[in-house]
């Protein structure tokens, strides 16, 4: 959530955010109402208090009418304060509500519109020219089943649309991508996490997942616990509650866990092929930094994802995501698309995001800078979402006769493996 202080000092900067985002900008002024009726309730709540503490000071010492007096005051006072305690509770509940339903605020560099809207930052690697090569490129999937890698007809089979088996080589290639990202993140100092993919309420809560993004979120009602989308609501919530030292800091987790997504909205989109899914693993990156160095941890976790697409020896271009695209946590976005032939386009394979001080707000994560205790930033970034990835691989790095060029970063993974060849016909 944002700092309700800085609302009060410049709702207009809120409410150009919110206005960016396309979002409620009504919701400002109903918190401003808010927490003034919160803090103006407080207020006459201690007062009250002060009252009745030196009356209760006076009555022991008094006698006669005098005492009768004090003793009437004194339960008009208690029904008073009982008044204006339960006006206090009820708008710092409002409050509360209502500060959880706002936004990130939007950093001004980001450009304001909808999907559409992104501004192309970089474009890096070279989209092969397959017609110059003399043969028609085929898709992922007709790739992935005559390598025998990929088998969605029984993944409907077993679970529904949306869900597939990855076999053989296509289980070996998803192996080798999680070990490779997590070999170059532990070389880039981050430490390894196997996150849980089940988390409480207050978890996804706090990291943002329960507002514009809840309808995509799986809910196991019997035990009111959320099966996540992405390990950064674990990592987020690891620090819960908790005050790091300074020193500490940064602290980087690369996070690696099932990915569970209802598609929500998706109907018809991406139907074919495994780009589009129910249930994925994924490699996260996650840093917990001081708010002032948030912009530039944000740029290192880009490089860090534009290090991965580039030793997989993929074109991709960087783009600045709009701001009605962002998510509700993030104040900036970068994502980077990988060229898909058959598509003809660039798709999101990886992005990365700064969430300034909103999510450890949320999560009451605070860091301790000599006497000041204070919220810290937090900052995810995909390193690795393996079906898409896949998606890329199979698609640029085939060959006219079916069989598919392994990038040199995977090839230790794979027993040196050079070639994924077809196994059916």
């Amino acid at each position: 959530m944002i700092d309700l202080r800085l609302l009060r000092e410049d709702p207009d900067r809120v409410r150009a955010s919110q206005r960016a985002r396309g979002e409620d900008v009504a919701l400002v002024d109903a918190l401003l109402s808010a927490d003034e009726r919160r803090r103006s309730s407080g207020v006459r709540f201690d007062e009250l208090r002060a009252e009745q503490k030196a009356l209760g000071k006076l009555i022991p010492k008094a006698s006669g009418d005098e005492k009768a007096e004090l003793l009437k005051k004194a339960g008009q006072l208690a029904a008073d304060v009982k008044a204006a305690d339960a006006e206090r509770d009820a708008a710092d509940t409002e409050t509360q509500e209502l500060v959880l339903q706002l936004s990130n605020l939007v950093h001004p560099e980001v450009p304001v519109g909808g999907e559409e809207d992104f501004v192309t930052l970089e474009t890096h690697g070279t989209i092969r020219d397959f017609g110059a090569e003399g043969f028609e490129p085929k898709d992922h999937l007709e790739l992935g089943t005559t390598l025998g890698a990929i088998d969605v007809e029984r993944g409907a089979k077993v679970s529904g649309s949306r869900f597939y088996f990855l076999t053989g080589v296509g289980a070996l290639l998803e192996l080798a991508l999680v070990n490779a990202a997590i070999a170059q993140a532990t070389a880039a100092g981050f430490t390894p996490m196997l996150t849980p993919a089940l988390v409480r309420p207050q978890s996804m809560a706090g990291t943002g997942f329960l507002g514009q993004a809840a309808q995509d979120v799986y809910h196991l009602d019997k035990d009111d616990l959320y099966l996540v989308g992405t390990s950064e609501v674990a990592l987020a919530a690891y620090h819960m509650d908790e005050i790091i030292d300074a020193d500490r800091l940064p602290l980087r987790y690369a996070g690696f866990s099932p990915c569970f997504r209802r598609e929500a909205g998706s109907h018809g989109k991406d139907t074919r092929g495994i780009f589009r899914v129910h249930q994925f693993d994924k490699v996260e990156m996650f840093s917990y930094v001081d708010p002032a160095d948030s912009q530039a941890e944000h740029q290192r976790l880009l490089e860090w994802e534009k290090q991965w697409l580039t030793s997989l020896e993929l074109p991709f271009r960087v783009i600045d995501v709009a701001s009605a695209d962002l998510g509700s946590s993030a104040a900036r976005k970068f994502d980077c698309e990988a060229w898909i032939p058959t598509q003809g386009k660039y798709r999101e394979l990886t992005s990365t995001s700064d969430c300034t001080e909103y999510q450890s707000r949320r999560l009451s994560i605070r860091f301790r800078d000599g006497k000041q205790v204070k919220p810290l930033a937090t900052l995810n970034g995909t390193l690795c979402a393996v079906p898409r990835t896949i998606v890329a691989i199979l698609e640029n790095h085939q060959q006219a006769d079916g069989s598919v060029r392994v990038p040199e970063v995977l090839r230790p993974y794979l027993g040196g493996r050079e070639i994924l060849e077809p196994v059916a016909k």
